[in-house]
């Protein structure tokens, strides 16, 4: 039974058994900082568990996409020798939410077991939790299990194997782990075979009864509704199904690994000789595929440093056993072709993956060949150590790009480990080193500002837009300086200010200091410290020195559009709330003068409809004029008037809470009152007085910018006019190119799109004409060689499409034989190769030829046995190239 009836027939079981199909959320999990990427199905379903959420569903099914790549969930090193290890696995898990407990979930499993996937029952063992001083044995599990097996075959473990717990504090429970025996002599099992290291007896489903919970206290408490959260690796019940004993044998793998002796033109006893290469490369071909579907790009930092070592591991393993040029994306097409039905995200994004991971490989090679020759460099200076330096391993990381695991494989080869203290105490230098040269934007304020221990800066630029201040702090070009000059950027800290600090999203003021002696041109304000403003600018005039009493004015205008922006973010938020639920919350903002940014929870884009229906909604808020209101309240006084905290956000024992008024009403609403409000949400930024003053609210962008996270942008006020007045204007441009009223442009473009389809449709009807006679001409040029009929020739091609076309409609009629051509598109030389089923069969290898052709045009490629591409740099050099072609056979 193949691996995809496998997962379908999972969901479709418990489907019927009343579970809603829930898709795989993203690696990356949502909202949940302690992990670094999804580890178990139970991840999405964390805060339904922990009551936070509810779902429309008590009972639920799925198979999700999972990383153990960090942490003590680490299966990297394992990869390749171990014949299990994943970076990438699927699990398949069944959830309940206060519906059903034990009873139901032990006979979901056997049912599925047993009699949807037709498992043997005498090889079958199960483990049940044996019991301590606060948690009693399950005998209730012990019972109910023995309704379906001997008594024998029901063994008991401490905490270790079959208590589960999600902490100190919190949901915890025994679990019964599921044990099947896949070795090849089943009446000689026996109990001691489970739980040791005898890998013929492999756990393959585990299922974990929540129905305690331990407070701060450790005192343990029943649930009062006990739930289920079910794993089970699609790998290891492929292993058990397809009766293999490694899962890089079942056909989740089997594929991969194909593509790559094809690619490479090996066989299987290149395959058994270097397994452990093979096997890295098919398992991170999987999990870079996933990743970067999923948002991630190759990085120095977290998530995306975990994407870089997986894609320069695989490269480099790669070129362990032969290849020179960029790979990673033939293998990983292999995988979207295998998982693109079930995960649809791989298909959608198929050509942005095979661009990021071959611009990584690529960077990867560059920088390679360098790192091995200074490592070999390094050697020498270790001959007389065990241990090779910790300092040399962060500069082969630092300098050239080599991930510290990659750098261990490689002097492990020599006998040596590395210094792991050694590189960590590099690499905290160089992150404090980092930390010490950070900047704030459009300037230079640094840690620097901490050390000065200033007081707090007094903001009064909520109430008034012009106040004046004493001069607390003065820098220019990182030192302190005691007066600054005309014409001087300098940063410089106030005991009051009515200029607002870039936070929360909202943008910092700018504005104009006045001086007895001179003038600054504020350009932005920051706080790199809590409580302090720091303001950065130009000395226009005279100068300005420590302790004078200064006059600052915000730029009224900017700060105008600024809180135009704000309120109006604080209203596409309650919209977006309204029309997709309560799921859509806040996940970053901007709020510029020029434009508003807002991103958001959801697992989808907006249609036009539902775009056009939340600026409608947020419009009329602002036609309504409401009453906007302001106060600082204790936090719990906030939580219990329901102001909306932001996830992620650290809030202090007193907040401010704005809130916006629903229409005429709003003037008797103040923001302490429990009458109905349009919104209400913590907030330390400035805001309109009534929403009217918003003037207009046009959303002009919404697309991703990660898995489940969308972004909305959009204008309000003058630029909102702007952008208005701009359209109008394209709409008459385009009337008049196209020799329509404005309100018929639409009318005729759907003519002439019309029209351009037909031209089209004539256009590929004579390519196929064209290329039949194209055929029938090459045909007539077939030779022989070798006792091969062989077609060798320079054609014109139009694009790379048309000419792949040719190559495999002259290999179809040639019948038997082999077809070798060339063309030059945009001045570079494409070659393909392709060879009929029974030349394959015979020892022919269209990626070999191809291979050794592309290398007599300044380039390199590769493909199958049967139809092969690549391109090179020198077009001058393809007629000579295809001259001797034929002695290749």
């Amino acid at each position: 039974m193949k691996g995809s009836e496998l997962r379908q027939r999972f969901l479709d079981y418990f489907a019927r058994q009343g579970h809603a199909v829930v898709p795989s959320s993203s690696l990356i999990p949502a909202d949940n900082p302690t992990l670094l990427f999804t580890v178990a199905g139970m991840v999405q379903f964390n805060d339904v568990f922990l009551g936070r959420e509810s779902r429309p569903y008590s009972r639920a099914v799925s198979s999700q996409k999972c990383l153990r790549i960090s942490g003590k969930q680490n299966d990297l090193e394992n990869v390749g020798p171990s014949p299990r290890h994943h970076t990438f696995f699927e699990m398949l898990g069944n959830f309940s939410f206060g519906d059903y407990f034990k009873k139901d979930a032990i006979r979901f499993a056997w049912e599925f077991l047993t009699q949807e996937i037709g498992l043997d029952p005498k090889r079958m063992w199960v483990s049940i939790y044996e019991g301590d001083d606060q948690i009693p044995a399950d005998e209730e599990a012990h019972d109910l299990w023995l309704a379906y097996m001997p008594a024998e075959r029901i063994l008991r473990f401490d905490a270790k194997d079959n208590l589960w717990s999600a902490g100190d504090v919190g949901p915890r429970g025994p679990c019964s782990e599921i044990h099947y025996y896949i070795g090849d002599d089943p009446d000689n099992q026996v109990p001691e075979g489970v739980n040791s290291e005898d890998d013929t007896y492999m756990e393959i489903w585990n299922l974990v009864f929540m129905q305690y919970n331990r407070d701060e206290n450790g005192v343990l408490t029943p649930l009062p509704k006990p739930s289920i959260d079910t794993g089970m690796s699609l790998e290891r019940l492929a292993i058990v199904k397809q009766g293999v004993f490694r899962s890089y044998e079942t056909d989740l793998f089997t594929p991969i690994i194909h593509t790559v002796m094809e690619l490479l033109g090996t066989g299987s006893e290149h395959y058994q000789a270097n397994s452990s290469a093979y096997h890295v490369v098919a398992d991170h071909s999987r999990s870079i595929a996933f990743m970067i579907a999923d948002g991630l790009r190759p990085g120095n930092e977290g998530r995306s440093y975990v994407l870089r070592r997986l894609v320069r591991r695989a490269a480099y393993f790669g070129q362990t056993i032969g290849f020179k040029a960029p790979f990673l994306a033939e293998t990983i097409t292999t995988v979207i072709d295998m998982m693109g039905d079930a995960y649809p995200e791989l298909r959608s994004k198929q050509s942005y993956i095979a661009e990021v991971v071959t611009g990584e490989e690529e960077r990867f090679n560059k920088t390679l060949a360098g790192g091995l020759r200074q490592l070999e460099a390094m050697l020498p200076n270790q001959a007389d150590k065990a241990v090779f330096s910790g300092a040399d391993a962060f500069k082969l990381y630092d300098t050239y790009g080599f991930p510290l695991d990659l750098t261990e494989r490689i002097v492990a080869e020599r006998g040596l480990t590395v210094d792991l203290a050694g590189y960590e105490a590099e690499l905290e230098a160089q992150r404090a080193r980092g930390r010490g040269a950070a900047q704030f934007k459009k300037g230079a304020v640094t840690e620097r500002w901490a050390e000065r221990n200033l007081a707090p800066t007094s903001f009064t630029g909520y109430h008034e837009l012009e106040s004046w201040g004493h001069v607390l702090a003065l820098e220019f070009d990182g030192e302190e300086l005691g007066t600054v000059q005309r014409g001087q950027e300098v940063a410089f800290v106030l005991d009051r200010t009515p200029c607002y600090a870039e936070s929360g999203g909202q943008m910092g003021d700018s504005g104009l200091l006045v001086g007895p002696h001179g003038k600054i041109v504020i350009d932005d304000v920051q706080k790199p410290v809590p409580g302090v403003f720091v303001h950065r600018g130009r000395v226009s005039e005279g100068s300005v020195s420590l302790g004078e009493q200064v006059t600052v004015t915000v730029d009224a205008a900017r700060r105008r559009d600024i809180v135009r922006n704000h309120t109006a973010t604080h209203l596409l938020h309650r919209a977006l709330r309204d029309s997709l639920g309560d799921h859509a919350e806040q996940k970053g903002s901007l709020v510029a003068p020029e434009r508003l940014r807002f991103d958001f929870n959801n697992q989808k884009g907006l249609s036009s409809d539902q775009l056009q229906q939340i600026e409608d909604q947020v419009n009329a808020w602002i036609r309504a004029d409401s009453k906007v209101e302001a106060a600082e309240m204790a936090l719990p006084q906030a939580r219990e008037l329901g102001a909306m905290a932001l996830f992620g956000e650290k809030y202090g024992d007193v907040v401010r809470v704005v809130t916006v008024g629903c229409g005429d009403s709003s003037d008797h609403v103040h923001v302490n009152s429990e009458a109905p409000v349009c919104s209400r949400e913590l907030c330390g930024g400035v805001h309109v007085a009534r929403t009217g003053e918003i003037g207009f609210f046009k959303i002009v962008s919404e697309g991703s910018v990660a898995s489940g996270v969308r972004r909305i942008e959009a204008v309000t006020g003058r630029a909102a006019a702007e952008w208005v007045s701009q359209q109008a204007q394209l709409i008459r441009t385009l009337g008049e190119k196209l020799g329509a009223q404005p309100g018929k442009v639409e009318e005729k473009l759907d003519a002439l799109l019309l029209d351009q389809k037909a031209r089209r449709d004539e256009i590929e009807r004579l390519r196929g004409e064209l290329a039949a006679g194209q055929v029938d001409s090459l045909l007539a040029q077939k030779t022989e060689q070798a006792g091969t009929p062989l077609v060798v020739a320079r054609v014109e091609a139009s694009d790379a499409d048309s000419f792949r076309r040719l190559g495999e409609q002259l290999r179809d009629k040639l019948g038997s034989g082999v077809v070798i051509l060339g063309t030059v598109i945009d001045g570079k030389p494409l070659l393909l190769a392709a060879a009929t089923a029974d030349q394959v069969k015979a020892g022919r290898h269209a990626g070999n030829l191809v291979k050794a052709l592309a290398a007599k045009v300044g380039g390199g490629g590769g493909g199958r046995a049967d139809f092969a591409q690549a391109g090179g740099r020198d077009a001058a050099a393809l007629d000579q190239a295809l001259a001797e072609a034929s002695s290749l056979l």
